[in-house]
């Protein structure tokens, strides 16, 4: 699997997930919280399957 995000995506990608997984734990405490693990698990791995779909890169090329 090679990289198609790059870091900004990475990162945010981190943030909503946590976000969105905090919500089983805390405010509506509802299941839809779990959706936040997609995005959680591709922004950890670095790649997001969608992307490649879609033939999108954010990942800055390497030399």
């Amino acid at each position: 699997m090679p990289r198609n995000e790059g870091t900004l995506d990475r990162a945010l990608r981190i943030i909503v997930g946590l976000v969105l997984l905090a919500l089983v734990f805390v405010g509506p405490k509802t299941m839809w919280g779990l959706i936040g693990l997609i995005p959680l698990l591709t922004g950890l791995v670095g790649y997001c399957p969608l992307y490649q779909i879609l033939g999108m890169n954010t990942c800055p090329s390497r030399k």
